[in-house]
Order: C-alpha cells, then structure tokens, then sequence
C-alpha cells in the first residue's frame, strides 16, 4: 500500500502499489461485479466504452450517477461522477481517472479527481468536497489493494 491522497490545488491524486497482476487490476477497476466488493454496493454501467452511462451506489449514501469518458484496456479508466446523491450528472460533478503500470512483481493504480475547481458554491464547498474525496480514496483504494492482495494469496 501507499502514503494518504493528497491535495493540489483542486485535484486529489493517489497511488498505491498492488502485488497482483496488471489484468486483475484492470478487472477489480472495470467489472462492476469485482468493483462492489471494494467501491460501493452497488456498480453498473451499459457498457465498457466512452459514453456509457451508469452509477455508483453506496447503501448509507445513495446513488452517484456515471459516464465513462476513457478507456484503455489495461492501462487508463475514466469517468465523470455526481459528487453528491442524484438522478443524472450535474454541475455538481467531478472526473476521476486511474492509471495501471506495472511496478516490479505488482501493479501501481493511480487515481486522480479532478474538476472541484469548477463546482458551484463557492471555495468552502469546493475545499470541503475535496477534503471528503481525499479520505474517500484512502479508505477505497486500501479496500482496494487488500482485497486483490488477498486474492493473490
């Protein structure tokens, strides 16, 4: 695992190492049956291409509406998402990218939101928002690395 996210300007960016293969990776970011067991309890999405729609949903949060915006398979996956609870994306959102390399026997996953700088309601909203999604991470992408880890055990 990593250090914490962190906080530049209007962006949260972290990354952590994972002693699992570069396509395992890939699965646990892309396949929404691996993504519910460490991102939300519930994923899905039309289909696995730029434009696709979809959500996120956290049982104690809500629905976060999704649209891809990138993928390359085994290397980058985007998407845009709602910030806070909705039914369709809004200014209220944000774009979050992950990037796979291969890192010795593992995989490094970067993660980076970007788009707070444009949200409505001011700098205190912006600066709280960014905050929230830079624990988020933490908690996510640890959730992540011990679940692939576990399974290459």
């Amino acid at each position: 695992m990593s250090d914490h996210a962190r906080i530049k300007g209007h962006t949260v960016t972290r990354t952590v190492h994972i002693e699992a293969a570069r396509t395992t990776v890939w699965d646990a970011l892309t396949d929404p049956d691996v993504m519910v067991k460490w991102f939300g309890d519930g994923v899905g999405f039309t289909a696995l291409e730029p434009g696709a729609t979809g959500s996120i949903d956290w049982d104690d949060y809500g629905s976060f509406p999704i649209e891809i915006t990138e993928v390359a398979p085994e290397s980058s996956f985007g998407f845009r998402w709602s910030g806070i609870p909705a039914d369709q994306l809004d200014e209220y959102s944000t774009h979050v990218r992950f990037t796979i390399a291969d890192a010795g026997t593992g995989t490094d996953v970067t993660v980076v939101e970007s788009g707070f700088d444009t949200l409505p309601g001011g700098t205190r909203y912006r600066r709280d928002r960014l905050e929230q999604n830079r624990e988020g991470w933490d908690v996510e992408l640890d959730e992540l690395a011990i679940l692939l880890e576990g399974d290459a055990q």
